[in-house]
């Protein structure tokens, strides 16, 4: 026998939860389901109040009290994304895992089964549908009647694949929690008035609004278009064409496409007679240093003056500067690093972020003042990829390396120091071209030749880049004892 289980199916995992859990404690197999959609039955039986015999489109089964169903908290999460599917088929796969789960408690992690590889792919296409929904919703003002004076409201409209707006409009209330708003889509609608998020599982209209804020997008998008970049197939997987009609900014698109191929060839005759970039920075730099008075030879002044004017690789050719080591000429620990980063380009001085913050920290903890170090990097200037205004930090590559030691062993002869601490796998290989795990050496004396000492340990920039925070908090106090131990073996 059949058993006939009609759902609103609109996003509401309680409803499809309270049904699933009946049949399961009942035991009834999957096949034995038939899952429907309340709108087949109204469509069928017409309004459900002209049925008084029929009290709920759930079954009744049998169940034993307050008994519970235990399932993998995964298996929850799961489902709260994959009910939000527009697929029908939805109800009977979550229903099929979650009775296979009472046999095989470790069935999500089959990758391979057929059901999982189902439940994933209506997973991905919810999250992606989230995605698209807060990237493509363009709010639109709303014009108050005359004389009314309140917070200013907003109207969006989008269509999504899938019931997300139960499941989306949190971000909203978060991202724009200081205006009232609107979205409608054909699947709900959610609202937000300053103080309560309202949501709405029935169909809303399309507001005939428009707004001045269209014309910036288009601004704006025409402003960031980059003819060098243009992938149409990724655009249009990223951005498909059903978007474009809700988007101010898509009618641009199609000019913006058939104009690139002439807009990169300008680009690339413009390119060609103007100067690399910072180019007039250093044209300047080199003007005064030119000017400046000369220091004697054999001096770190001497080293430094003439490290400005470096051209030993091409990293040279985007930098703001050189950024050449500071600290005591006669200092008895010296503290190398990988590269300038982004703050330290542009200040000349290294280690002036994040990553130098972290090292002050600790060594203030360990008792040292750093004026008292002389502290450098293996490389003088700052190797970046360009994305939009940021310069995001290149690993330089061996080559790089090798060409500034040059520079290194010269600030070594000056300074003379009996310790050195390198700081990461760059500055290890600058001074020994060694290619050891950083794990296997860290912390551990090495003896470079009678009167100097090298020790290993990590970047701080590396610290920073660890995302578990307990972790992070792990490599944090690693890195301070580490540092810790320096002075004792600079005596």
């Amino acid at each position: 026998m059949t058993e006939t289980c009609f759902l609103e199916g609109r996003g509401d995992l309680s409803e499809w939860r309270d049904a699933a859990r009946r049949f399961l404690l009942s035991g009834i197999e999957p096949t034995a389901i038939d899952w429907r959609l309340s709108s087949e039955e109204r469509e069928l039986f017409g309004d459900r109040a002209k049925l008084p015999q029929k009290e709920s489109p759930h079954p009744t089964v049998a169940t034993s009290g307050a008994a519970k169903v235990a399932v993998p908290s995964a298996f929850l999460r799961l489902a709260e994304a994959v009910i939000c599917h527009s697929d029908p088929g939805r109800f009977a796969l979550l229903y099929r895992i979650l009775f296979r789960l009472k046999r095989d408690l470790h069935l999500l992690d089959v990758k391979s089964d057929a059901d999982i590889v189902a439940v994933d792919r209506m997973h991905k296409a919810v999250r992606r549908d989230c995605h698209k929904m807060t990237a493509f919703v363009r709010f639109k003002e709303m014009q108050f009647s005359v004389g009314v004076m309140d917070r200013r409201r907003f109207f969006a409209w989008f269509e999504p694949d899938h019931f997300i707006v139960d499941r989306v409009a949190p971000f909203f209330q978060r991202r724009f929690t200081d205006m009232d708003w609107i979205i409608a889509t054909p699947r709900g609608s959610a609202s937000w008035d300053g103080q309560t998020l309202m949501t709405s599982t029935e169909p809303a209209e399309k507001l005939d609004i428009s707004d001045e804020t269209d014309e910036l997008w288009r601004t704006h998008y025409a402003s960031i278009f980059n003819p060098a970049r243009l992938k149409v197939r990724m655009m249009m997987a990223e951005m498909p064409k059903k978007y474009w009609k809700n988007l101010p900014e898509a009618e641009l698109i199609p000019g913006l496409i058939a104009g690139a191929e002439a807009k990169l060839l300008d680009m690339g005759q413009r390119q060609s007679s103007e100067p690399l970039p910072f180019h007039h920075r250093l044209q300047k730099m080199a003007a005064h240093a030119s000017a400046g008075p000369t220091a004697l030879p054999g001096t770190m002044d001497a080293l430094r003056q003439e490290a400005k004017h470096c051209s030993r690789c091409d990293l040279h050719c985007r930098a703001t500067q050189t950024v050449f080591g500071e600290g005591p000429v006669d200092a008895s620990i010296m503290i190398v690093g990988e590269q300038p980063g982004d703050q330290e380009d542009l200040a000349g001085r290294p280690f002036m972020g994040p990553a130098g913050r972290v090292l002050e920290d600790a060594l203030s903890l360990a008792g040292f003042n750093r004026r008292e170090l002389y502290v450098t990097n293996a490389v003088k200037h700052f190797k970046y990829e360009p994305r939009g205004k940021r310069r995001i930090h290149q690993r330089p590559n061996e080559g790089e390396v090798q060409q500034c030691r040059w520079w290194l062993t010269r600030e070594i002869t000056v300074v003379k120091p009996r310790l050195i601490v390198a700081l990461g796998a760059t500055a290890l290989f600058s001074l020994t071209d060694r290619k050891d795990r950083l794990a296997d050496i860290r912390g551990r004396p090495i003896v470079m030749d009678d009167t100097r000492t090298l020790f290993v340990t990590a970047h701080p920039s590396y610290v920073l880049r660890v995302q578990d925070k307990d972790r992070r908090a792990d490599e944090l106090a690693q890195f301070r004892r580490d540092i810790s131990r320096i002075g004792r073996l600079a005596t």
